[in-house]
């Protein structure tokens, strides 16, 4: 985390529809006879549809009026509502269910495949909790969210979270599918529960991390100061204990996600004081262990992230390994220099000023 691994490591890391023109059934105009009156044609009688023949945004009226004897009545022309490329997003009426700004921002492909998603939830919960009698029903709590899997529509939340899953696999359930699974029993083996009520050190990992702030869009903002501690043997001497911290570390991030208007965050990781003799066996595998971790199970959580303070050597590694990097993920990552016009110009057009730390080039007294 800390050292040159822990750069590589961190890397790897939507108009309605036309109305219906109204109906109408014109009467023709009667042929004048030679010699003969006109023929007086009675008023036409206007007569409304009922609630259930009418078009959604406006009424359609019938007008009927009798013919003249020997006069063949017009056909009745009737409008087809148009569809629009909106509409083909919406979801169908038959399936109304509950909506965030979130979900509602899902594309109908995203729909369809989260539909079939959901409903394989008991199967999933039933392969991933294999020692529990009623792991296939019973109700768990993730990321701060219940998720029911015998109902999860009826918390639009719970198809936040499960988008992320399909969305880190390029929207293949069967690819989703194992990556939940698999972090179901992560959290489980783990005791994910038990390391939030860990305490840790305060001298070793008190500065190691913060969380501090929201960006202009609300999302919480995250500082790992691998420089926080200049006693990094200390950090690294329990791998599996700095693991725990950051793990902690990561879980009360997520909790600050609504996953109705806010799902990721923003991370900014600050080499400042890092130097290439921090580097051992421990740090590495830490790193290695952690950067593992949250690309595995904590698919879809990070928005931006910015790496400030970077050494020259570091930053050298950065840009070596941003061939092998998944485009979309390097559209993620900012390498930021140091100095307060660097890390201004990176930081404020995502950060208020009030928001970010002075330390950061802004006005915030923090940490």
């Amino acid at each position: 985390m800390s050292d040159p691994a822990a750069v590589q490591t961190t890397l790897a890391s939507e108009q309605p529809a036309l109305s219906p023109a109204p109906e109408v059934a014109t009467p023709s105009k009667p042929a004048a006879e030679a010699n003969e009156a006109p023929r007086e044609v009675p008023a036409p009688e206007i007569k409304e549809t009922s609630a259930t023949d009418a078009a959604p945004q406006s009424d359609m009226l019938a007008t009927k009026a009798t013919p003249a004897e020997g006069e063949k009545k017009e056909p009745t022309v009737t409008s087809t509502p148009v569809t629009t490329a909106a509409d083909d997003a919406k979801v169908p009426d038959e399936d109304k269910e509950p909506q965030n700004t979130l979900t509602e921002r899902f594309t109908r492909a995203e729909w369809d495949v989260l539909k079939k998603f959901r409903a394989e939830l008991p199967e999933i919960f039933a392969e991933a909790y294999t020692d529990k009698a009623d792991g296939k029903t019973a109700p768990i709590t993730f990321w701060g969210v219940p998720i029911d899997p015998q109902n999860p529509k009826a918390d639009a939340r719970v198809s936040v979270i499960l988008m992320k899953f399909l969305r880190a696999r390029n929207l293949n359930p069967t690819a989703a599918r194992e990556m939940l699974v698999n972090t179901l029993r992560w959290r489980e083996s783990f005791n994910v529960e038990a390391v939030m009520k860990e305490e840790f050190p305060e001298d070793i990992f008190g500065n190691m991390g913060k969380i501090y702030g929201l960006d202009k869009e609300r999302r919480p903002v995250v500082y790992n100061l691998y420089g926080g501690n200049s006693d990094l043997k200390a950090v690294f001497s329990d791998v599996q204990r700095f693991i725990r911290w950051r793990v902690a570390l990561q879980e009360r991030s997520i909790l600050l996600l609504d996953f109705n208007e806010v799902d990721q965050m923003i991370q900014i990781h600050d080499y400042a004081g890092v130097s290439m003799s921090s580097r051992d066996a421990n740090s590495k595998a830490a790193a290695s262990e952690a950067s593992n971790i949250f690309s595995s199970h904590y698919p879809e959580t990070l928005y931006r992230k910015f790496f400030v303070n970077v050494p020259t050597l570091l930053s050298w590694i950065f840009w070596a390994f941003k061939a092998i990097i998944p485009s979309a993920t390097m559209a993620k990552m900012s390498m930021v220099g140091s100095g307060d016009n660097a890390l201004r110009k990176a930081l404020l057009p995502y950060v208020d000023s009030k928001e970010l730390p002075k330390r950061y080039g802004g006005d915030a007294e923090a940490f």
